[in-house]
This record gives structure tokens, C-alpha cells and sequence, in this order.
């Protein structure tokens, strides 16, 4: 099955100024040589705690930043050598969910407004058939007709989450970014949204790439996750597997800091010591060595590679 995206290597380096009036400049490696691959109708799942490259890798593959190595390719084509028609094709086949229905609507704008307004700018689409278009997605996603008369201010949280997935599927695109997409709803609506994203992604055939720190949630959505680890993938796999039976120190520790399934579960693992090292400074060797229970001498000197671990890769000098 070719894949409808793939990273190869893929990093984005930042200049940093130190100290509050400059100083010397370092480089902060927000993600740093990661590979992955998304299928047609699969959902990639990527976790990790805040400043693990997560939201930098959303941004690498919406465009919004350059990549500083390696390649992203979809549907075979690299994005680095695209035309501008090439370019504009891709802007429309990948679009995004974010994470606050409230920042991401303009309350100014109506919701047919708010939902034709990538169809308006990318196509010459006749008033008529646009309207139609906004209708047909709103039945989509659940909302009555008359929404599309309304402002934003008039819906609830879940309900504007709902309108910014009909705008992110306005020009039928095939890969969907998921950036935290139910972090800020409360927990009863959360999975209304989740089961909507799998019913369309059902329906419609799309691609997603699903962004966030609720494990359960990227368990659920997820075909195959990728664990992130201050810009770098510590373990990748099918998602059931690697969510019941973790291989990585990181992982496990991850998944043992979530709420267990039931409340007798036992918790054989350690929750999650300490916090990401900043990652102007990343410590030596493997990035997780100061924070892992298993950690040898050998970990502080030298860095893991990903190997083949039991159908999935693992980054850990555990399983040399």
C-alpha cells in the first residue's frame, strides 16, 4: 500500500539567543531525523509531553515551516521540489483541526462564511453550488441548517469543534491534521468528536494525523503511534499493541501515568519522574537517561538507534 504521506529523515532546527540580553546563539533540534509513514485511510497517532516536537511536526507537514533536513513526500512527490500548481494541490488535499474551537472561528464571519471560505479563495465555485456545499457538510458533521446562519458565539464548544471539521473538509481533501482536536472540550463531548472523526474517516476515505497527550484518545483513533521524546521517535508500532504491551522506558512510563482502565488495575510501572530537559541543552547519550529507572552508563554516552523490536521499533540499548 503506498502511502498517501511519508517523512524521511525529517528535522527542523531553530536558532535560540540565551540569557535576557542575547548572548551566545544555540540551536534548539525540535525534531531531529524522524521517519514515518501514513497510509490511505489510516490514522498515524503521534504522543509525548509538551515540547517532545509534536506541534513542529504538524506545522512541517501543513507547510507552515520549512524543514531543516530530510524530505516529505506525498503521493510519491517530494515537497521541496513542487511547482506552484503542485504546491496548491497539496494546500488542498492536507488540511487541519486545531485545538480551540473558540480561537479558530472568527466571530465575526457567519458559519457559511467560516466553512466556504477555503472553497471561495482555492476554486471559482458559483454561489449556488457553495451553499450547497456548506449544507451538505453541515448535515456531515451532525449540525442542523439553519447553523449556517449563525455566528460562532451562538454554539456550543463541541458544536464549533464540529464546524471547524466541515471547513477542514470543504475541498475533500485526503489528509487531515488533528492538532490536539479534543483537549479543550469537556470530557462528555470528547468522544462525540472522536467517534465523528471515525465515522467520516470511514465514509470519506481521509488520512489522519492525530495530535495529543490524551493516550486513550490516540489509542482509540489510532492504526499505528509514534512516542516522541524531545524531537526525537523512541518507539513506533501498531497502535493496540504498542498501547497494551509498551517496549520503551518512555512509554511505559506514559502510559502508566494515565488513568488505568479499571480502578482495582495494578501499576507494575513507575509513573513519569521529573520534566522534559530543556531542549536547548538535551542531555548526552539517550535524551531519556536522566528520567529512566534503567538507565546504564552506556545510555549517557550513546544515543540509541531505532531497531526492530517484535513488529515494531523501539529506540532503547535495552533491546540490543
Amino acid at each position: 500500500m503506498t502511502a498517501v504521506m511519508e517523512a524521511k529523515g525529517l528535522s527542523k532546527h531553530f536558532q535560540a539567543r540565551r540569557g535576557l540580553f542575547g548572548g551566545s546563539r544555540g540551536v534548539v533540534r525540535a525534531v531531529d531525523e524522524i521517519s514515518f509513514a501514513i497510509a490511505p485511510g489510516h490514522t498515524l497517532g503521534v504522543v509525548g509531553e509538551s515540547g517532545c516536537g509534536k506541534t513542529t511536526t504538524a506545522k512541517l507537514v501543513l507547510g507552515l515551516e520549512a524543514p531543516s533536513g530530510g524530505s516529505i513526500q506525498f503521493e510519491g512527490h517530494d515537497l521541496a521540489t513542487l511547482d506552484t500548481p503542485g504546491q496548491r494541490r497539496y494546500r488542498k488535499s492536507v488540511q487541519a483541526v486545531f485545538q480551540d474551537p473558540y480561537a479558530s472561528l472568527n466571530p465575526r464571519m457567519r458559519i457559511s462564511a467560516i466553512i466556504a471560505e477555503p472553497l471561495v479563495t482555492n476554486e471559482k465555485t458559483e454561489a449556488v453550488e457553495v451553499r450547497q456545499r456548506v449544507l451538505e457538510l453541515l448535515d456531515l458533521v451532525g449540525l442542523p441548517e439553519r447553523s449556517a446562519d449563525l455566528f460562532p458565539h451562538e454554539f456550543s464548544g463541541g458544536q464549533r469543534q464540529r464546524i471547524a471539521i466541515a471547513r477542514s473538509l470543504v475541498l475533500s481533501p485526503q489528509l487531515v491534521v488533528l492538532d490536539e482536536p479534543v483537549s479543550a472540550l469537556d470530557v462528555s463531548i470528547r468522544a462525540q468528536i472522536l467517534n465523528l472523526l471515525r465515522n467520516l474517516q470511514t465514509r470519506l476515505g481521509l488520512s489522519y494525523l492525530f495530535i495529543a497527550h490524551d493516550l486513550a484518545a490516540v489509542a482509540h483513533m489510532s492504526h499505528e503511534i509514534v512516542v516522541m521524546y524531545l524531537g526525537k521517535i523512541v518507539e513506533s508500532g501498531e497502535a493496540r499493541a504498542l498501547a497494551l504491551e509498551p517496549k520503551h522506558p518512555y512509554t511505559k512510563a506514559l502510559f502508566a501515568a494515565a488513568l488505568p482502565s479499571h480502578p482495582d488495575e495494578r501499576r507494575d510501572e513507575p509513573v513519569l519522574q521529573g520534566e522534559v530537559p530543556s531542549p536547548l541543552a538535551p542531555p548526552s547519550g539517550c535524551h531519556f537517561h536522566p528520567r529512566c529507572p534503567h538507565a546504564t552508563a552506556r545510555c549517557a554516552q550513546e544515543a540509541p538507534r531505532l531497531r526492530a523490536v517484535e513488529g515494531r521499533f523501539v529506540a532503547c540499548h535495552l533491546f540490543d
